[in-house]
């Protein structure tokens, strides 16, 4: 009987053991999926992520980059998202407001310039950003969803410019396709991010948004509320704090936020 119970116990111990083996592996080799805005991609894909991952090997990195107004929406709808990096407070605090953030993690990460871009040839001869009305075309993202886009039409505004320009916009769905129309030509001006214009050498800065124009342009980050692992995200917010991280971040012509 005891040599029963002594076999019984021993087969227990191994099943609970395999058990905390296998959660365990399933832990350390869990996914995260970061949500960032689109004027994000390239560092994240080429330096960051990568760097991330030759620090914690067995932990999977998924990505997705759009407006962030877009991401926002999908958050909203219950998207399996982690960590969401947006491009204005806007869309954070409102998820804030909704209890779909975890209040306690979000972070004020990086901050970034607005800027006035042509293509290289500069057909308008735009100098400034009142110039803009010389445009046949001008490329802003949608202010509806995207910070660039809101950015862009608070700079107009305060100008005195955005009733006329607004009769002349293209409005994109993300940073990214605003800078392209640029690049090819199908605009003659567009407002995008400073960091943008580094990666696309079919474009040039005209000009800076003037100071007091434009309000500080701030990427937070944060850990949904629904995210399933917890622990990997937040891992993952202190590498995107550490100074490695920073020196990458300002290699792509983003500020770290103080």
């Amino acid at each position: 009987m005891k040599k029963i119970v002594t076999l019984v116990l021993s087969v227990l111990c191994l099943a609970f053991f395999l058990t905390g083996c296998s959660n365990s592996r399933v832990e350390r080799q869990s996914t995260i999926t970061i949500a960032a805005a689109a004027s994000l991609k390239n560092c994240m894909d080429e330096k960051i992520i990568p760097m991330f991952k030759q620090k914690y090997p067995d932990m999977n990195i998924q990505t997705t980059y759009d407006s962030s107004g877009k991401l926002q929406w999908q958050i909203e709808e219950g998207a399996s998202i982690d960590v969401f990096v947006s491009a204005a407070m806007k869309q954070m605090d409102e998820l804030n407001k909704k209890d779909l953030i975890d209040k306690e993690s979000i972070i004020k990460l990086l901050e970034n310039k607005i800027v006035l871009v042509v293509p290289l040839n500069n057909p308008k001869n735009i100098s400034t950003f009142q110039d803009v009305l010389k445009a046949d075309k001008i490329a802003v993202g949608d202010p509806a969803s995207v910070p660039a886009g809101q950015y862009a039409k608070e700079v107009l505004t305060n100008l005195k410019v955005w009733g006329e320009a607004s009769k002349k916009t293209s409005l994109g769905t993300n940073v990214t396709e605003v800078l392209n129309w640029i690049a090819e030509g199908s605009a003659d001006a567009g407002i995008v991010y400073s960091t943008d214009v580094a990666s696309n050498k079919k474009v040039k800065i005209i000009e800076e948004a003037p100071e007091g124009t434009v309000s500080k342009v701030i990427y937070p980050a944060g850990i949904v509320r629904a995210s399933k692992h917890k622990d990997s995200s937040k891992k993952f917010l202190e590498f995107l704090k550490s100074d490695e991280a920073k020196k990458v971040f300002e290699s792509y012509g983003f500020t770290p936020s103080k």
